[in-house]
């Protein structure tokens, strides 16, 4: 899996060296800019960082995050597996199927509900190379009704994902917007936690409750789980809202939010609708190199290897 000491790197002299033009928390709050390094060593050998998407409010771009940010990761010389684990399928929409087509055999739902199922033969590769996904189905709403009565129902998806553990470097879950049995299964079997958050003031008592569940889940099910970061998304520049709640966030929260921002773009909105990631359809738009500032600065902060 590993490809030596070679430096990895896929960006083209359009998305490079343009730091200046991304969000930045440091530069944000009136702080020294925090350099991330553009060059990138292949990843290590060993089994795939799990990392979780979360965040219980709707909207604040959690499946965004997870198809850019694997996109970007990919990009890097990582091999990424996309987990869709929401009822509303978002994810899968956003790389490229359409909800008619979108069966409930090869699913996430489906491979969790047969124990003989094989996961590696529901496994589909997106547009980008180096990234795979599993879609997600709307009866994945089920899940609380289905699983409920279930033994060790915690541990489904983490049993589920076993067997292909070796076969990529980072598997992405996007996480539906509950901390239900679905969110606490994914958070089972992850070894990190990702949580975008909209700059907005509501969000902050949400990011609270996220922070209680994940705690709950290091007592119970999974002691080595870790908060890897909390994202800054939908950021307006323009508003002084936004920097206020970036702050308020920065102060609670000194050591775990990620200096990379996701500002407002419609270019995300564009890119979902024609079912590709951003650093595909808008390679050098600033929502592209704020994605791929971020894989950069989770592989630098020790979250993705």
């Amino acid at each position: 899996m590993a490809k030596g000491n070679t430096q990895v790197s896929r960006l083209d002299s359009k998305s490079t060296n343009r730091d200046e033009e991304l969000a930045q928390t440091s530069v944000t709050l009136g702080k020294a800019p925090i350099a991330i390094p553009e060059i990138v060593l292949a990843p290590e050998e060993g089994p795939a960082r799990v990392i979780s998407i979360v965040n219980q409010k709707g909207g604040v771009g959690k499946t965004t995050t997870t198809i850019n940010l694997g996109a970007a990761l990919a990009e890097l010389g990582r091999r990424v597996l996309l987990v869709d684990f929401d009822s509303q399928a978002s994810m899968t929409i956003g790389l490229g199927i359409r909800p008619f087509e979108n069966e409930q055999y090869g699913s996430i739902w489906y491979l969790l509900n047969d124990p003989q199922a094989d996961i590696r033969e529901a496994i589909l590769k997106s547009n980008v190379p180096g990234m795979d996904f599993i879609r997600g189905h709307e009866d994945l709403a089920a899940a609380e009704a289905r699983f409920v009565s279930e033994i060790a129902k915690e541990h489904k998806l983490r049993k589920l994902l076993a067997p292909i553990i070796n076969d990529y470097d980072v598997i992405l879950i996007d996480c539906s917007p509950s901390l239900g049995t679905l969110t606490v299964n994914a958070l089972t079997a992850s070894q990190g936690v990702i949580i975008p958050m909209e700059c907005e003031f509501f969000a902050i008592h949400g990011l609270s409750l996220v922070k209680e569940t994940i705690n709950i889940i290091k007592s119970n099910t999974n002691p080595a789980l870790e908060i890897f970061g909390i994202l800054a998304t939908r950021f307006d520049r323009k508003t002084a809202h936004s920097r206020e709640v970036l702050e308020l966030i920065a102060n609670q929260f000194p050591t775990e939010v990620f200096d990379t921002i996701i500002a407002r773009t419609i270019r995300f909105s564009e890119s979902t609708s024609q079912g590709e990631p951003i650093t595909t359809f808008a390679s050098s738009s600033v929502g592209a190199l704020s994605y791929r500032r971020l894989a950069r600065e989770l592989i630098f902060r020790g979250g993705c290897k």
